[in-house]
């Protein structure tokens, strides 16, 4: 079966059964507790599940292909792709989901059918009589219909215990699964069925979750009041499966992936292992690399942005071990495209950024190769025989060079060297728990907290955000959590989509209290927290909520001045620029967005231009809800890490059209003048904006006006001829220093030559004073070229900073002076000077200086 066949077939099944077809969401998943990519079918509908948000499909029952990466956190199998035929970074998987509605007795005759049914007639046409099922030791109920309704032999029937019970967390809902397993013979293994025979043999393919219960903090179950199904179809192991083979990468598309690596690298599997596993990751990376650049991932050094630069490198990385010098990834990536980009358009649209992004990166990282590989050579040969390679230098050859510790054993076992095992891990359980601690912060409640606000939006419902129509209002308390106050209606925006909470006041008959921050406690509900300490009011009362307007007219201007923005960038940098981040306040914008090198002072310029002269029109700005499908035709942009539902908000702002569900002006002439005042990188292809808006830009220009006139007051001069007296000044303290330095090298070389009566056998050996490593140098050189001086060996602590040693010999003389520096260097805690007639080191341990002078006057003694 072909991969756009199985998708037809699964959704022509499930929408005849009244299901609802979802388009994939994001590999970007924002429910608070979701891990770093969407690793499953159901990530996306978690809010759904957990009662969070009330279900928007009527029947509430949804189905869905969606995509879907493991390569960090929990569910990390990269390091097994390419190794194993049974695993993948990307993958898909295609489910259908019933909240509250239908349950085991409709889902598993649904399986069946779907499984065994004639591809003529709409289901996979597999044969029933290789097919096993699992489930949970308790689920009486689910054996009992796959055996009676369904008709499966219950020899074919085996109970598991943790394998067939699904938990979401260590609390929350959770239930028995049925697994349905196909049998691939006795070529492929043992019998004994999934519980007891050969896991090459028996492949799951279908996983079926009957989510009924919900496990309390104190470990006991509950029955859950809506009943609800989850399930995950493997699309590539059900496509390998109709092929006849349990390898992955014999499924359609991943298949053709791997005949593209073959044609890119000019290597046919079957000729080495390391070339089948080099293929096999080419094909697998490809996908997880284009799908991750298009949907707005950028590869840089933290986060999401780390994970898809590992997975590029080792993309490189494997095709630089079959010895393929030329570029891999674009036109791998193009293949990727080709083959799915009638199931994903994005892939074909976002073509040029995502072929650009990897054209730079693997460029980039090439180079890296090669100094990595240099690092190791250098290191090695530092060592002596049989020493180990310090875990150290393994790890940062593993983090910064992309190098599979495996590699590097192997290259280090090749030089007679073994690697330390212990110190790389060392190192490796460092870095993961720096990335746990930086995970931290996200403000997901957990436990009481959680149970508490969930309880509150399912006995109220969720708040009823009235803020853009005005700045106060009458609400109903819902409930106090801490300095949380939670309200039915509110004029408050909650941080969301780079936009800040509102501030601003809860008054009541007999009290008050300032808010200081506003933030979702669950999707749909609001809170609002007090300043710590305050009154709180009583639940069920009565309160009159007012937002800071002045406040919110600011950030207003400086949110709709941010989607300005985002236009100019795309019109004088290229579609390419997408956003990556942004924060909104009252004072100031802040836009993160991909580009690959520094904005230009012209370009810069354009930029405000353009911006200012759309604002100078005074339009009108309209901020309409509509459906997800109108917005689409009406060409609307979606923000990188925002969450859209089936409705959505679409702001036209002058010529920019962007999905945002912030607050906006009214006309763009209320923004007021926009002045970018800073861009920078923040990162590899990641760079960041700032600007201000109406009274904020203002205030800035009054700032630089009153700069400008103290430095004019300081240089004795008027603002009008501040340049010119800067230039002066610098020209003249140009002159001064190089005056300065020519009266030092001047003292250097005079007092060097005091130094010629220590020559003992024509070596100087000595300790100076010196201002700078150059000075040293200097010194030693002097002493050199004296008559009679055959090698110098100098040591300062220049500036009272470091520790800088020279040692200077005779060019084509038979002293080296690398090799005499080298356990000097050691002395003092540093290293470099490896030339042959001239060798400088550096270091930190000043207390190491004359241990390190004796040695070289040994060394010289015995040279």
């Amino acid at each position: 079966m072909r991969a756009h066949e199985l998708r037809s077939a699964w959704d022509r099944f499930f929408e005849g059964r009244g299901h609802t077809l979802v388009p994939s969401a994001g590999l970007i998943p924002h429910h608070p507790s979701a891990p770093m990519f969407t690793n499953s079918g159901m990530m996306p509908f978690v809010s759904y599940f957990l009662g969070e948000e009330a279900v928007p499909y009527d029947p509430p029952r949804a189905a869905s292909i969606q995509k879907c990466v493991r390569a960090g956190g929990k569910h990390n199998d990269l390091d097994a792709i390419g190794r194993s035929t049974r695993h993948l970074s990307f993958f898909e998987m295609a489910g259908n989901f019933s909240f509250g509605d239908y349950f085991k007795a409709e889902m598993i005759p649904w399986a069946w059918e779907f499984t065994t049914s004639s591809i003529e007639s709409g289901g996979l046409g597999v044969d029933g009589d290789r097919i096993w099922a699992t489930v949970h030791t308790t689920d009486d109920e689910a054996e009992q219909i796959w055996a009676d309704v369904v008709g499966l032999p219950r020899e074919r029937i085996q109970r598991l215990d943790a394998d067939n019970f699904w938990e979401m967390g260590e609390t929350g809902p959770c239930g028995p699964s049925s697994e349905l397993f196909f049998d691939f013979g006795p070529d492929f293994g043992a019998d004994g069925g999934p519980a007891h025979g050969s896991e090459w043999r028996y492949i799951e393919f279908w996983n079926l979750v009957f989510t009924q219960y919900f496990r309390g903090a104190d470990g006991e179950l509950s029955d859950l009041p809506n009943k609800n199904v989850d399930t995950g179809l493997g699309f590539e192991r059900t496509l390998a499966l109709t092929e006849g083979s349990s390898s992955l990468y014999d499924a359609d598309v991943i298949s053709e992936l791997v005949g593209a690596a073959q044609e890119v690298t000019g290597h046919r599997l079957g000729r080495s292992d390391l070339g089948d596993i080099a293929l096999r990751l080419l094909a697998d990376h490809t996908r997880s690399t284009a799908f991750l650049i298009a949907d707005g991932v950028i590869p840089s050094n933290e986060d999401r942005g780390y994970v898809l630069r590992r997975i590029m490198r080792r993309a490189v990385r494997f095709a630089y071990l079959l010895d393929v010098s030329h570029a891999v990834l674009a036109p791998m990536i193009q293949r990727c495209s080709a083959v799915m980009g009638d199931a994903y358009p994005d892939l074909v649209s976002n073509s040029e950024l995502i072929l650009g992004v990897a054209e730079r990166e693997e460029g980039q990282f090439r180079k890296t190769l090669a100094k990595g590989s240099a690092l190791l050579d250098g290191e090695l040969d530092d060592l002596s025989d049989g020493d180990t390679l310090p875990g150290s230098v393994a790890f940062k050859l593993h983090d910064t060079f992309g190098f599979p510790l495996e590699v590097t054993e192997e290259m280090a076992q090749l030089r007679g060297h073994e690697v330390d095992h212990q110190g790389f891990d060392t190192e490796m359980a460092e870095q993961r728990a720096r990335a746990k601690a930086a995970s931290r912060g996200t403000g997901v409640e957990v436990g009481d907290e959680a149970d508490a606000y969930r309880r509150m939006i399912t006995e109220g419902g969720p708040t009823e955000f009235v803020g853009r129509e005005t700045p106060s209002a009458e609400a109903t308390v819902l409930g106090v959590v801490g300095d949380w106050v939670v309200l039915d209606s509110t004029p408050f925006y909650a941080e969301s989509g780079g936009q800040v909470g509102d501030t601003g006041s809860l008054s009541w008959p007999g009290g008050g209290a300032r808010v200081i921050d506003t933030t979702n406690a669950l999707p749909g509900l609001i809170r609002h927290r007090l300043v710590a300490g305050a009154d709180t009011p009583a639940v069920a009362s009565r309160v009159t909520a007012e937002i800071d307007n002045d406040r919110r007219d600011a950030i207003r201007r400086n949110h709709t001045a941010t989607h300005l923005l985002h236009w100019a960038l795309r019109q004088v940098l290229g579609d390419h620029v997408k956003q990556q981040g942004s924060l909104v306040d009252d004072a100031r914008l802040r836009f993160d967005f991909s580009h690959f090198q520094a904005i230009t002072p012209d370009e810069l310029r354009r930029i405000e231009d353009l911006v200012n002269g759309v604002v100078l029109t005074g339009a009108s700005v309209s901020h309409d809800e509509m459906t997800r499908a109108a917005a689409d035709e009406r060409g609307a942009i979606a923000f990188f890490g925002d969450k859209y539902g089936d409705d959505v908000r679409v702001l036209e702002a002058g010529p920019s059209v962007e999905l945002c569900g912030g607050t906006h002006v009214s006309a763009l002439g209320q923004i007021g003048a926009v002045k970018v005042v800073s861009e920078a990188s923040i990162g590899s292809n990641i760079r960041r904006l700032e600007a201000t808006t109406g009274l904020n830009t203002v205030e800035r220009l009054r700032s630089d006006e009153a700069m400008l006139g103290e430095l004019a007051t300081e240089l004795g001069t008027s603002v009008d001829e501040l340049l010119g007296s800067v230039r002066k000044r610098n020209d003249e303290n140009r002159a001064l220093r190089a005056e300065v330095a020519q009266l030092r090298s001047e003292g250097a070389r005079a007092r060097a030559m005091a130094l010629t009566d220590l020559a003992v056998d024509g070596v100087i050996v000595a300790r100076v004073e010196a201002e700078t490593r150059d000075e040293v140098r200097d010194q030693a050189l002097a002493l050199r070229d004296r008559p009679g001086i055959r090698a110098v060996a100098l040591g300062a602590v220049p500036g009272g900073k470091g520790v800088t040693l020279v040692v200077a010999t005779q060019p084509d003389g038979p002293l080296h002076a690398g090799d005499l520096m080298a356990p000097a260097a050691r002395a003092i805690s540093g290293g470099g000077g490896k030339g042959a007639d001239l060798a400088m080191a550096g270091g930190k341990n000043a207390d190491g200086l004359d241990e390190a002078l004796e040695l070289l006057r040994v060394a010289f003694e015995t040279a």
